[in-house]
């Protein structure tokens, strides 16, 4: 090799090496421009996270508009199901993750999801479109609770998903503490709690333990709520049910006025003692002045296919679209809608029945059928074959008929927030 091509190897040379080292002091610049601008990125999305979470935890007035306003004269219990494919459902199943198993229907099998699109229509108004934010706002420094059984527990896991989907997740926390026989949802920028309290015949009873329980063994303690009142008076809005479990059978074993004096009595006797029992703490708890009492009327089941379908021997399985034209089945007792109508009437505090059972009447399709759980579990594919035992006619599935229950109940609480 002669001097001159040696000459050029060892420029060659120091030419690749310096190449190579300005290519790595180019990667290093470069990776730390990309790293400074990721940590500016992580910064700046955090102060915005900040910056949106304490807008959420400022009291902020409400507007309501006109289209939202509810007519006078309206009765929004009165209307027809209309399909709605755009805007139905307000929320998804698999969105939702505190949905339990008797709910989720299409988790647990169901292939129609024609049930979570119908909506329902007032024959006089529109019912203003559910806001979460809005509902927040309203709940802001308050708790909001649900008392009763299984079917209102839907209710309150319905709101729960109602709100969850109306509020930015990134932002806004949120928690589901399960602390029997109570549950508890809170959301913290709001300093606010939705809650359920389980008490299937609001007054106390042997069945008041909220996972181990039997509608079979049913005993009642007519004159007595203190036991579930403590936990109640500290809410601001008070949502009650009570009805299934009181119709197992025409007959009750009951104390009254004497916790030894063990009796039978007719459950429509019994009903009105234990309602005379509510309305009496109602009337002796309850601050009008900063608190709401609700009451939900009888939710219907379908458990006969002949009511509505003479001639068949089925149940609500397979029901896939809403009963047309008038319909009352033999599974909501007007003598007690008529004791509740009653009792309520005679109190001095205002109590708003959101009167949900004829609307209901007509959702046959809407229910877990065997797509449901049993005693805490799903199912086995041997008793889904055998819906006229096993088909659950009583509970709803969600995204669904509470649904709309819960776009009431925000009806009326926009239009008091309105008129104040």
């Amino acid at each position: 090799m002669t001097t001159l091509q040696q000459r050029r190897i060892h420029l060659l040379f120091r030419l690749a090496l310096v190449s190579v080292l300005t290519l790595g002091v180019a990667r290093v610049i470069l990776d730390n421009l990309r790293n400074n601008l990721l940590i500016w990125q992580i910064s700046s999305s955090s102060s915005r996270r900040r910056e949106e979470s304490h807008k959420y935890r400022v009291r902020m007035p409400i507007e309501v508009s006109e289209e939202e306003a509810i007519e006078a004269g309206c009765d929004v219990f009165e209307g027809k199901w209309v399909w709605e494919n755009e805007s139905r459902p307000l929320y998804r199943e698999e969105s939702c993750e505190f949905l339990v198993k008797q709910t989720s229907c299409l988790r647990n099998g169901r292939r129609d999801s024609l049930y979570q699109n119908w909506r329902w229509q007032p024959h006089a108004c529109n019912l203003p479109r559910f806001d979460g934010v809005k509902m927040m706002e309203m709940l802001r420094d308050k708790r909001l609770m649900f008392v009763g059984d299984s079917v209102q527990r839907g209710m309150f896991e319905s709101m729960v998903c109602l709100v969850q989907s109306g509020i930015p997740h990134d932002v806004v926390k949120t928690s589901l503490q399960r602390i029997p026989p109570r549950k508890v949802f809170k959301v913290e920028e709001f300093n606010a709690s939705i809650e359920y309290y389980w008490a299937p015949f609001i007054i106390e009873s042997i069945s008041d333990h909220a996972t181990n329980h039997t509608v079979r063994k049913r005993m009642v303690r007519l004159d007595s709520v203190a036991k579930h009142s403590k936990e109640w008076e500290g809410a601001d809005i008070l949502v009650f049910e009570s009805y299934v479990w009181w119709m197992y059978k025409p007959t009750i074993n009951a104390t009254y006025r004497s916790f030894d004096n063990i009796k039978e009595y007719n459950v429509t006797t019994a009903y009105r003692l234990a309602m005379e029992t509510w309305a009496n703490w109602v009337a002796s708890s309850i601050n009008p002045l900063t608190q709401k009492i609700f009451f939900t009327t009888t939710s219907p089941t379908h458990l006969w296919s002949w009511e509505w379908n003479p001639g068949t021997d089925g149940n609500c399985f397979n029901e896939t679209h809403p009963i047309e034209g008038p319909y009352w089945g033999t599974g909501s007792n007007l003598d007690i809608m008529r004791i509740v109508e009653d009792v309520i009437a005679r109190l001095h505090v205002k109590v708003n029945v959101l009167n949900i059972t004829q609307l209901s009447e007509y959702r046959k399709d809407g229910h877990a059928s065997v797509f449901g759980e049993r005693k805490g579990k799903l199912l086995t594919k041997e008793q889904r074959s055998d819906p006229k035992n096993y088909a659950d006619c009583i509970h709803w599935c969600l995204p669904g008929v509470p649904d709309t229950w819960n776009e009431i109940l925000y009806a009326i609480l926009l239009q008091d927030y309105r008129s104040q």
